[in-house]
């Protein structure tokens, strides 16, 4: 879209929320964002691991409106991911948050700002988040990227991958953003958010001075429990006036890619990433469930969607690092040859492998549990795989 253009002054008007199509008619301060100056180069932030932040029910009704410290948040303990996005034009209010909270087989719920704003003359989307609380609620390798979350908490704006590149955002450049008042920030990192929705994310602080809608939205994450019941439960609190978006992954086959598996049924090779799992674990972990190594690729990767490098070096659909990968690395489905780490023909055989190997099916919850944690030596990391693995066995 080009280099962003210099209007004068706040706009006094309500902004509406996020975008149009999804929040339109939402409270708010119409906001601008105006490139102002910058040096900064080009580069792309560094990464760095991290593990063990709080994530609870009780963030619920706090998350939004907790002010921001001006230190980046250390850790995470989990990632969660989201079933839902609700979203309430005039904000949610306690009442609210605590009836969505208190619906059967909701695990998790946060709740945070947003406004629909302007970057240029093109509409862009901003939500207000506690940096802490938020660093759970996105995918893994966004979540381990100390870099982007010190630069959120530091007051700087970061921005998915595609708003970033839309709008020539510069790491290190100051920008203004204007809602109800005008505030400068630099720009400091871009990384996937996991809800395409969304463009920048900012921190509490600089949310509440700009004006953005109070817990205009919110996440939820109900694993376990049925799309259509739970979008019932949350209509009924949220009312005419509120909207709804699915965020649950309905099936888990994604797109051809070059890096996807797109065998024709002649061929005879797996045709979706469901079916490689499922004859991954047949072929190469008889008695592993396939959802546990579907919950694996969607953790590690969202199933090729980021291949790598991690802040680890570990690399491909199912994040093996090198070392791992000379020793477990297999010419699966497909062409034959070295085994190719980046390719989820061998890289999913691969786990199923080495999960079978480290006791995945010897027996009892205990033995899978010791499988997972071997894969990655986090206990969160263990929990969500079963979660998510229990979750798509539910659905499928």
């Amino acid at each position: 879209m080009g280099r962003l253009i210099r209007r004068a002054g706040p706009s006094s008007a309500t902004p509406r929320v996020l975008r149009p199509a999804l929040f339109r008619g939402a409270a708010g301060c119409g906001a601008v964002l105006l490139l102002i100056a910058g040096s900064g180069s080009a580069q792309h932030p560094a990464s760095a691991g991290g593990s063990g932040a709080p994530s609870s029910r009780a963030v619920a009704a706090t998350a939004a409106a907790a002010i921001s410290q001006a230190r980046a948040p250390a850790s995470f303990q989990q990632i969660i991911i989201p079933d839902l996005l609700v979203v309430a034009p005039t904000g949610l209010t306690g009442k609210q948050i605590a009836s969505l909270d208190k619906i059967g087989g909701v695990r998790n719920l946060i709740a945070f700002d947003g406004a629909e704003i302007k970057a240029g003359n093109h509409q862009v989307s901003v939500i207000g988040v506690n940096p802490s609380t938020f660093r759970s609620w996105v995918p893994l390798q966004t979540a381990s990227d100390q870099a982007f979350w010190t630069a959120l908490s530091s007051g700087q704006f970061v921005a998915s991958p595609t708003a970033s590149a839309s709008l020539d955002l510069r790491q290190g450049a100051s920008y203004q953003l204007t809602g109800a008042t005008r505030r400068s920030a630099k720009f400091g990192a871009s990384a996937s958010l996991g809800i395409g929705e969304v463009d920048l994310l900012v921190n509490t602080q600089l949310s509440r001075e700009l004006g953005l809608v109070h817990s205009v939205a919110a996440l939820i994450s109900a694993p376990g429990v049925s799309t259509q019941t739970l979008t019932t439960d949350v209509s009924s609190v949220l009312g005419p006036s509120g909207k709804i978006v699915n965020l649950r992954q309905q099936q888990v086959s994604k797109p051809a890619s070059p890096s996807t598996p797109a065998a024709t049924q002649s061929s005879g090779l797996p045709t979706s990433y469901l079916q490689l799992f499922q004859e991954s674990a047949a072929d190469y972990c008889p008695g592993l469930s396939w959802t546990v190594l579907a919950a694996i690729g969607q953790i590690e990767s969202a199933d090729g969607t980021n291949d790598g490098p991690s802040s680890a070096g570990a690399l491909g659909p199912m994040q093996f690092e090198p070392s791992t990968w000379a020793i477990w690395g297999t010419d699966g489905f497909g062409q034959t040859g070295p085994p190719n780490i980046m390719d989820p023909y061998d890289a999913v055989p691969s786990a199923a492998r080495l999960l079978c190997a480290d006791g995945a099916t010897a027996g009892g919850s205990d033995s899978l549990a010791g499988a997972i944690f071997d894969y990655n030596h986090a206990t969160w990391y263990v929990n969500e795989v079963l979660s998510l693995a229990a979750e798509y066995g539910q659905d499928y």
